[in-house]
């Protein structure tokens, strides 16, 4: 997906290089007939040298498309195994079902396999409907204290869900505190950072979700794995959009390259920060993420009722309801 505005970038420097080119070769025939060759000279090579570097920053754009055409291939390929898995799946066991007769406990089991397919299916759907909703800044949800504790909570149910998880594979040692934002945003992010770190834990995976005071009014959320974690050169890379190291022919983790690029675009967009480090002899990584909160319980706050309602409530209060004894 290239965005038309770099295109148009890429096509105005082009224009300007021809521009300086053909302004260069006048510069020269006007010089073999002028007597003031150094003035000349010197605004030829001030032309040559923006040449130079309308060329250089045309061939910096230029590899930056090769590398996202790059990505996109990848995440087409990705794609394309995330969609005909679960459809083969499915229509492998519907042919079954259709074939044979089985026992109830037999049509169970293949109406759960076909269950999570169609799960699968939609989170893939909801993943790439997310990139959609950020791209275009849907602000509809209004900004407001979410309770973390619970939201983390909820996200460690359905990650657990996902992939058939034990209770203690995903831990929680989140005081209660909240943070301001939108629920679903907030909801995207940390799902997305949990399913991350469970595809790539370990064998066994393992997963520790806290929360601790950055500092005034800011809280650091830390989602934690014990996979193999990330190397150095890739830290700034994984939060592109499309990123998946390697090639999609000889990956084993299923994924589209849009979860981590999902996480940092909402992050940034709740004046947030998030950084990624190894855990060192511990193994695995390290997912922080600060945003603007504080520990404690949400504060609910009530508006005083209008007169109308009040009078509505008074009313109803002394009146009695249709045969309801009156006191």
């Amino acid at each position: 997906m290239i965005k038309r505005s770099s295109i148009t970038w890429q096509i105005i420097m082009l224009v300007i290089s021809l521009l300086m080119t053909i302004s260069l070769l006048v510069i020269w025939i006007v010089n073999n007939a002028a007597t003031n060759h150094w003035f000349l000279l010197t605004i030829g090579t001030v032309f040559l040298l923006l040449i130079l570097v309308c060329v250089i920053v045309y061939f910096f754009w230029g590899f930056k498309e090769y590398r996202l055409n790059h990505r996109q291939a990848n995440f087409i390929d990705s794609v394309t195994h995330e969609l005909k898995s679960p459809l083969a799946s499915i229509k492998l066991c519907l042919q079954t079902l259709q074939m044979r007769p089985m026992s109830p406990d037999q049509q169970q089991e293949f109406l759960k396999w076909v269950m999570e397919d169609v799960q699968r299916l939609d989170a893939l759907i909801d993943h790439l409907l997310a990139v959609a909703r950020i791209d275009h800044a849907d602000r509809s949800e209004p900004i407001g204290d979410i309770p973390m504790d619970s939201l983390l909570a909820k996200c460690a149910v359905e990650i657990r869900r996902r992939y058939d998880l034990e209770t203690d594979q995903i831990r929680l040692e989140v005081p209660p505190c909240v943070v301001q934002g939108r629920p679903r945003d907030l909801e995207m992010v940390f799902l997305n950072l949990l399913d991350n770190a469970v595809k790539y834990g370990g064998k066994k995976p393992q997963v520790l979700v806290q929360a601790s005071k950055r500092g005034p009014e800011r809280l650091l959320i830390r989602v934690a794995d014990n996979g193999k974690g990330v190397h150095s050169e890739l830290r700034g890379k994984i939060f592109q959009r499309f990123f998946r190291g390697g090639s999609e022919l000889e990956r084993t983790t299923k994924g589209t390259g849009l979860g981590l690029y999902i996480v940092k675009t909402l992050v940034g967009r709740m004046k947030g920060k998030i950084a990624v480090h190894n855990r060192g002899p511990l193994g695995g990584a390290n997912f922080d993420v600060e945003l603007t909160g504080r520990l404690g319980l949400a504060t609910v706050k009530t508006e005083p009722p209008s007169e109308t309602s009040a009078h509505a409530t008074s009313k109803s209060a002394v009146t009695p309801t249709a045969g309801a004894p009156a006191s």
